[in-house]
């Protein structure tokens, strides 16, 4: 009975703990001015907007009978949730440091509440943007929810996965949040935002699919438009990949915070 008791009292101020670094990251990002909180839902959105919008007013076209708002939407919100999720992640314990002074403060809880910030916006987004198209027509309705689903909590565990890997590794060496930037840049193009795994030669799409991502994205767009795309895949070494990288993750961050100097 005792330990059930402390085990609440500890589940109870852990999230307490959360709640309050959640508030102060908002608030430090975003203000208390203008659209506030709404920039954590309109950056992404934006973002998205500018690509599809570029697309569509280039002219450009691809090899399948996907509208190219749709293929913008479904490609780019995914590419955001991992990237920005690493990326703020990588500085947070160096901006941060102060608040390790306080006894039930880890790492972990700073990494969680920017990795949340930032995968809430971008499934907010996604959800506004593809209930709009959906509503006005420029997208087809999703034909699979729990493949959509599916592939977005697979990018979401990535994401997170690659986020505390990043972020605690900062703590050993600052170079590897400078050499994370320009690998950012390099994934970004290879993700499986702009493309389909179908389009490449045989013996690139296997090359492809060893990074974990495209397959979220080819399972998410599967669910999204069924029949009308030809889909390649394996989530099972996608789960292999983050589970792998959730451990290392998890354990860098375990001597990170034993590194910190507060």
């Amino acid at each position: 009975m005792t330990a059930n008791v402390s085990l609440h009292r500890s589940f109870a101020i852990q999230l307490r703990v959360l709640r309050a670094l959640m508030l102060r990251e908002i608030i430090t990002r975003f203000g208390r001015e203008n659209l506030g909180v709404l920039w954590l839902i309109g950056e992404p959105m934006l973002f998205t907007l500018g690509v599809a919008g570029l697309w569509t007013l280039a002219g450009l076209r691809h090899s399948s009978a996907i509208p190219i708002v749709a293929f913008a939407v479904t490609g780019y919100s995914s590419v955001l949730m991992w990237r920005n999720s690493a990326s703020r992640c990588g500085a947070a314990l160096l901006q941060n440091k102060a608040l390790l002074f306080h006894r039930n403060v880890r790492a972990l809880d700073i990494f969680l509440t920017r990795i949340a910030l930032e995968i809430s916006g971008a499934t907010s987004s996604f959800i506004v943007l593809g209930t709009i198209f959906t509503f006005i027509g420029w997208m087809p309705p999703p034909e699979d929810l729990v493949k959509v689903l599916a592939g977005w909590v697979m990018l979401a565990w990535f994401g997170t996965s690659l986020a505390l890997t990043v972020g605690a590794g900062t703590s050993f060496s600052a170079v590897v949040e400078r050499v994370w930037h320009p690998i950012a840049y390099l994934l970004f193009p290879l993700s499986g935002a702009a493309f389909m795994v179908d389009w490449l030669p045989t013996n690139l799409q296997k090359l492809v699919l060893l990074l974990p991502m495209v397959n979220g994205v080819e399972l998410l767009r599967e669910g999204w438009f069924g029949t009308v795309v030809r889909t390649h895949y394996d989530i099972g070494y996608m789960a292999s990949f983050c589970l792998i990288l959730s451990l290392v993750g998890l354990y860098l961050q375990w001597k990170a915070d034993r590194r910190v100097d507060v």
